[in-house]
């Protein structure tokens, strides 16, 4: 039996709490194995397991029912042997000689050690594939980097805590290095497209350096394939069929549907449209299903010419559109003849506008979804000038005589969000829920797919130090040491370690996609659900 405490996260999650990470590896085998539809993601973590529910298949009370009888039946040290995964390695990292100083060996014995471990993945984040991988054969607790670095090669092998790690692609990391994989981590297009995936049992083999080259240009599907990271790319853009060709982006234009899901226990955000409302209405203007892909535009700016005669819907953020230099409205289909050109003025109320067609759009195909995740580099690049995007023939419906609703400017003064309860209150003083809800916030410049930052007062902690990593979902209200709270958006981590005081309640995430900086807002307590 594994005693697992439930802690809120938000309307349409739980985390399940326990005290040693042995027992998160058990408790995540027992609730794999008894999973009820209605269950859309278990995300394990250092001492929480995440579970998300698609609350229209599942009410959230019968999932946690659900979560503690599989805790009960789960047995600490008792986890599923996963796929064993044999992973070349060359010691060679830059800090492998001072790690070894810092535990008191001598580098010789610090390889030795860490290549006769056998290791399990406890759990993945901070990137597509990165697992945290323990052993009971290492005793050993390695301090992270003071100052860690702004890029990490792909294929690094690290030490952090009691983990080790190897980094799928370059990212900045604080980890010590001590060796080098040319193992391809993360493969979006594999059938398993993470190698060190929750459960996975790992072995290090050393390995001279020129053999792990040949290794890894001899063998595709193999732990010693090539290191390239999986990383977005245009390819998928430059499109035989006719299709949009862009003339310039704006400030940033990204291919989006309604994202991925089911992915974040390897590491991948939900991504997809962050105002899905708005793309979805954009698609029911054209026929589309409401998934279909769309150009999400940041600010404006966005100007594109039509190869072939399309129809064009434009909705969410508020600014003059043109097509063939002729003003339109928005929230409406409009005739989009071959050769005339779509543009979109810098936009003066919201933050995001989405551009569909009849067909929908095509582009790389990355774990189910088009979406384009920056973050993660998965699916299309960011749009470029030259850029062709391909048209799909995914209409299902005629273009509707009128609009399916009202429409208007999106309200970006101030705006109203209803929060849901967070799994960290405790860890903040009594007064800092009244100073959440009392205060009007104001959005920061520091505000991207990732994360709205924003700025008011301190929210003073009642617990010091640092919480172990544990799943994360959109619309969480992360408070760094700062004391001013970040809300996650779509390409946020899936795991982290600051603590979450509340959840943006699912409804009023699209609100946040329109904020801009300097928008106002006030929270209020969500609506308990009916």
């Amino acid at each position: 039996m594994v005693t697992a405490r439930v802690r809120p996260m938000g309307e349409r999650a739980f985390l399940l709490e326990v005290d040693e990470l042995d027992d998160v590896l058990a408790l995540h085998a027992a609730l794999a194995a008894s999973r009820p539809p209605g269950v859309a993601d278990i995300v394990p973590a250092a001492r929480t397991v995440l579970v998300r529910v698609d609350t229209r298949a599942l009410p959230l009370a019968s999932a946690r029912a659900w979560a503690l009888a599989a805790a009960a039946d789960a047995r600490a040290g008792a986890e599923a042997d996963g796929p064993l995964v044999e992973l070349d390695i060359v010691y060679d990292g830059v800090d492998l000689a001072e790690t070894a100083e810092l535990l008191g060996l001598a580098a010789d014995e610090l390889v030795t050690r860490h290549a006769a471990a056998e290791w399990r993945v406890a759990f993945t984040g901070f990137a597509p594939g990165f697992g945290y991988v323990v052993s009971d054969d290492w005793a050993f607790d390695v301090p992270r980097l003071a100052s860690p670095r702004t890029r990490v090669p792909a294929g690094s092998v690290g030490l952090a805590g009691h983990f080790t790690g190897a980094y799928p692609r370059d990212t900045p990391g604080g980890w010590r290095l001590i060796g080098t994989t040319d193992a391809r981590l993360f493969d979006p297009d594999a059938e398993t497209p993470a190698l060190l995936a929750p459960g996975s049992r790992l072995r290090f083999r050393p390995t001279p350096e020129r053999a792990v080259a040949a290794a890894g240009a001899a063998a595709a599907p193999s732990p010693s394939a090539s290191p390239e990271p999986a990383k977005a790319t245009g390819s998928g853009l430059q499109a035989s069929a006719p299709g949009i060709r862009i003339l310039e982006p704006g400030l940033l234009a990204t291919v989006q549907d309604l994202g991925r899901g089911a992915a974040a226990s390897l590491g991948v955000a939900v991504s997809g449209a962050l105002d899905r409302g708005a793309l979805r209405t954009a698609n029911r203007l054209l026929g589309n299903p409401e998934g279909a892909a769309g150009i999400e535009v940041t600010m404006g700016g966005l100007r594109a010419v039509a190869e072939a005669d399309l129809w064009v819907a434009v909705t969410g953020a508020w600014g003059a559109v043109r097509v063939g230099g002729r003003a339109v409205d928005p929230y409406q289909a409009h005739a989009w003849p071959a050769g005339s050109e779509l543009q979109l003025d810098w936009f003066a109320h919201g933050a995001r506008a989405y551009v569909a067609v009849r067909g929908g759009l095509d582009g790389r195909v990355a774990l189910g979804s088009r979406a384009t995740d920056l973050l993660a580099g998965l699916g299309p690049a960011a749009l470029r000038a030259g850029d062709v995007v391909a048209v799909r023939d995914e209409a299902v419906l005629p273009i509707p005589v009128a609009p399916p609703g009202a429409w208007g400017a999106p309200h970006d003064d101030e705006i109203e969000l209803e929060l849901a309860p967070g799994p960290r209150e405790g860890w903040f003083a009594p007064g800092a829920l009244r100073t959440l809800f009392d205060t009007v916030w104001t959005v920061s410049n520091h505000a991207d797919r990732v994360g709205a930052r924003l700025e008011g007062p301190e929210l003073e902690r009642s617990r010091p130090g640092e919480l172990p990593s544990e799943g994360m979902v959109p619309g969480a209200l992360q408070v760094p040491p700062s004391g001013r709270p970040t809300i996650l958006l779509a390409d946020g981590p899936v795991t982290g370690g600051y603590p979450v005081i509340a959840v943006v309640t699912d409804a009023a995430l699209d609100l946040v996609a329109q904020a801009r900086p300097g928008t106002r807002i006030r929270f209020r307590h969500a609506r308990p659900p009916a």
